[in-house]
């Protein structure tokens, strides 16, 4: 056991280090160039068709749910506790300019969430139960016409799904409450499990029909609780985004108990924060989006730029913003170490408003958690689906259930670590699909605007 933990680390090491976040980055600064950086010039039109028809009921098209469903589906798995803890981290390891690369690695972001999306609806099939599915397994399997690969993501999906989108989730919520209200991990984890049985034993209907209402609502009640903040500190804000912007390459002096950080750091640790955020280049969100109601792959691509654009540039940089302008991100705990993680968040939002401003934390964390655990049980189950047939789902959604307690109470750890390793595995065939079909995403992509007159 001990050499396979210390074998899955090297790998994790690998996985998740440099190489792997250039060749993200990369990946959608290729589809950024090819598409004519569609997330500057369509901007208004993505705008438009998203953020102002997001409850428009009336679809064109095939599919099980409408767009903003799928998307709210994606969202709730994007956005989750990632925003609040991920970022603090970035900024504690980084410094501020970690802040302006992570909005870099986002920009870039769009164009593979985009990427992802239109060849996850176009290259999508309806199982015999009526049923839609899609996602980087199929593009692979029926385009890039590499069963192997669509294999291998799709044995790392269900597994990954375990860790990342489960056991991960409901301890950062179990200990969350534990240490902000004092309720037991264990109770915390029953109830979670209890709940998300409601939910994702009714299927993606069930599922779609709870996110639209919760994803809105969990992302409306962070975002104005970290606006009210910075308009009381707003004084704060123009030097705030000095210092993102100048560190970004000059480095953080050390200062408090910042150790100080390189240019390097900054950008290391701000693309990865990026790419762990919005899951870009992952695959994982197709999944969802495959099963939208649409006319043109294309239409519900504008839906991935969105959903990047909502979960990184708008509630990543109020986050940032927010731990800046209170100045907390040089604070020393009791034992004298620096404050990271969802510590680091909660001091800024004690510091800006003190009283209900941990609890805002407390609530985010956990609507952000059992949303994503919520959408990476529909992750896990659509992948094991490709593996298995559409019998396994139900079967798939029972296995999962127990794991919200294990994970609640802090249990088997070591599938933590290796979940850990298979949810970076996901991207090296998902984006060996997305270089080898740009030529799909163009074409469609260039017909679709000729065909709008846009």
């Amino acid at each position: 056991m001990d050499k396979l933990l210390e074998i899955n680390g090297i790998v994790n090491g690998i996985v998740w280090g440099p190489p792997m976040l250039i060749l993200i980055v990369g990946t959608g600064l290729i589809l950024t160039i090819g598409l004519g950086f569609i997330q500057l010039r369509k901007f208004s039109y993505v705008m438009k068709n998203t953020l102002f028809k997001m409850f428009e009921k009336q679809q064109r098209g095939e599919g099980e749910v409408t767009p903003f469903q799928a998307l709210a589906t994606a969202l709730a798995a994007t956005v989750g506790t990632g925003n609040i803890a991920g970022v603090a981290t970035a900024i504690a390891t980084g410094g501020p300019g970690a802040v302006f690369w992570m909005l870099v690695s986002a920009f870039v972001g769009m164009a593979t969430k985009f990427g992802e999306v239109v060849l996850a609806v176009h290259f999508r099939e309806r199982k015999p139960d009526g049923s839609f599915a899609g996602g980087p397994m199929y593009y692979l399997e029926k385009g890039l016409k590499i069963k192997v690969l669509a294999v291998l993501f799709a044995l790392f999906g269900a597994i990954a799904a375990f860790g990342i989108g489960n056991m991960v989730q409901a301890n950062s919520v179990a200990a969350s409450l534990d240490a902000t209200f004092g309720i037991p991990k264990l109770y915390t984890g029953i109830a979670l499990a209890i709940m998300t049985a409601l939910v994702i034993l009714g299927g993606l209907k069930r599922l779609a029909i709870v996110t639209e209402k919760l994803v809105p609502f969990m992302a409306a009640f962070y975002i104005v609780g970290s606006v009210i903040i910075l308009l009381l500190n707003i004084s704060r804000l123009p030097s705030a985004i000095a210092m993102i912007i100048s560190q970004a390459f000059t480095g953080s002096a050390a200062i408090g108990g910042f150790a100080g950080s390189t240019v390097m750091m900054a950008m290391k640790y701000g693309v990865a924060r990026g790419v762990f955020s919005n899951e870009a280049g992952l695959g994982s969100a197709p999944i969802a989006h495959a099963a939208a109601t649409t006319d043109h792959p294309v239409r519900q691509g504008l839906w991935g730029i969105f959903e990047v654009f909502m979960d990184t540039i708008v509630i990543c940089s109020l986050t940032s913003l927010t731990i800046l302008t209170t100045g907390v991100w040089t604070q020393v705990d009791a034992a004298g170490e620096q404050l990271t993680g969802a510590a680091l968040t909660t001091a800024a939002f004690n510091q800006g408003l003190p009283g209900p401003g941990g609890i805002i934390v407390a609530i985010g964390i956990l609507l952000f958690a059992f949303s994503t655990l919520l959408s990476w049980s529909y992750y896990g189950e659509k992948s094991a689906e490709y593996l298995f047939g559409v019998g396994v789902k139900i079967i798939y959604r029972i296995i999962f259930i127990p794991f919200v307690v294990i994970g609640a109470v802090g249990g088997l750890e070591t599938l933590w670590d290796l979940a850990d390793t298979l949810n970076g595995l996901m991207a090296v065939p998902n984006l060996i699909g997305l270089i080898g079909l740009r030529g799909i995403i163009f074409k469609l992509t260039r017909e679709f605007f000729e065909k709008e007159g846009a």
